[in-house]
């Protein structure tokens, strides 16, 4: 059963970084995008990053680029994104996700796999 399980977030100040880990199991991690979303109470989960399966293209949200850098380690079975210079307004649940195709990462729904997400909280 393929399986992906996010960890490292926490709450952190406004202005620091947070990195997250996203790891994979139960099939062939480097048969997979990777996407990266973040969801908050009564809103719809929100595209931030992308990663294609050998880790050579990358996308990024409006919200996040420039301050973000999404990467992977098929090797681990393990995806990662780092957000820096956070603020309050990125609180919210993190979820890594997978798909077999690059065609339009930034789509929720054409994600067939998710975590269980991480909270991030970010105080001000």
């Amino acid at each position: 059963q393929v399986r992906m399980v996010e960890s490292g977030g926490g709450t952190v100040q406004a202005g620091d970084s947070l990195s997250l880990s996203c790891r994979f199991s139960g099939g062939a991690f480097g048969a997979y995008t990777v996407g990266w979303f973040r969801q908050t109470p009564g809103k719809e989960r929100e595209f931030l990053a992308a990663i294609s399966r050998s880790g050579a293209g990358t996308v990024y949200a409006d919200s996040v680029k420039g301050r973000s850098v999404n990467s992977r380690d098929n090797g681990k079975n393990t995806a990662f994104l780092q957000v820096d210079n956070l603020k309050p307004e990125d609180t919210a649940v993190y979820y890594c996700a997978a798909r077999s195709s690059w065609l339009n990462p930034e789509v929720v729904e054409n994600y067939d796999i998710w975590g269980q997400g991480t909270q991030v909280t970010v105080s001000s």
